[in-house]
């Protein structure tokens, strides 16, 4: 299913680790993610608005979990 999303330019964060990142791109309207040690996998879609409301969060600190 998404071997048609390959020429993405996928972009991941660089305080990506031991392959535990996923990835990002932007197709139209939508912002993709997927798991970069399954490139092959799901992708995850999101409206520009959804990402843009879940970054803010981020920069909010919103998502700072204790375990």
């Amino acid at each position: 299913m998404t071997t048609h999303l390959s020429p993405l330019a996928w972009e991941r964060s660089e305080r990506c680790g031991e392959g535990a990142c996923v990835e990002a791109a932007s197709l139209g309207d939508e912002i993709l993610v997927r798991d970069s040690k399954d490139p092959q996998g799901p992708v995850l879609r999101f409206t520009r608005r959804e990402w843009e409301a879940f970054l803010g969060g981020i920069e909010d600190g919103q998502f700072r979990f204790s375990n």
